[in-house]
């Protein structure tokens, strides 16, 4: 069974690894260093299967490799972003998902998740984004509500909507069937 968790999961980071070197473009030319990406949808229905200890030991893990490889130039900062970021996010949609194992529960952790992502992902800018881009955090302040917010609500919605659309299936593929996932 552990090994089977592992191998599991490994290839869910595998994926999350893929994806965000295929798929990565800004969406806000003001914000270029911004970009979607659908790397969390892999760690998000790692979550659904694994819970959120399972969730959060893929997080640390694919934005460790991310950041060594396809996310080198951003460092230790965009390390420690992907981590709130995601972290943040797949914590809460896994933990409501674990305590509401339904198809009501996975839509409402998905929708909390994006909101406390988009929430941490407004502070963390706060602290890091100067540092990275060599700003003030006055520069920063002036980008919240017309690029920070809107960008993390369209990511992390986009990411929901279509985890929420390949859960199933892929847990089935890769042998996840009992009874508690069967209800979602």
């Amino acid at each position: 069974m552990k090994t089977k968790t592992l191998t599991q999961m490994a290839v869910l980071a595998a994926l999350s690894i893929l994806l965000i070197a295929l798929i990565h473009f800004p969406i806000f030319p003001a914000a270029a260093f911004l970009e979607y990406d659908p790397a969390d949808i892999p760690i998000l229905i790692g979550g659904f299967m694994f819970g959120p200890l399972g969730g959060i030991v893929l997080t640390v893990l694919v934005c460790l490799l991310q950041g060594v490889t396809v996310s080198a130039s951003s460092g230790i900062i965009g390390i420690l972003m992907h981590f709130m970021a995601t972290g943040s996010f797949v914590l809460t949609a896994s933990l409501i998902y674990k305590k509401h194992h339904t198809m009501k529960g996975a839509i409402a952790g998905l929708a909390l998740g994006s909101i406390v992502m988009t929430i941490m992902m407004v502070i963390w800018n706060l602290v890091f984004t100067p540092i990275f881009m060599g700003v003030s955090v006055d520069t920063v302040i002036p980008m919240i509500l017309p690029i920070i917010v809107p960008f993390n609500l369209l990511k992390a919605g986009i990411n929901s909507c279509v985890t929420f659309l390949v859960y199933k299936p892929l847990s089935r593929f890769l042998g996840i069937s009992h009874a508690k996932t069967e209800k979602a």
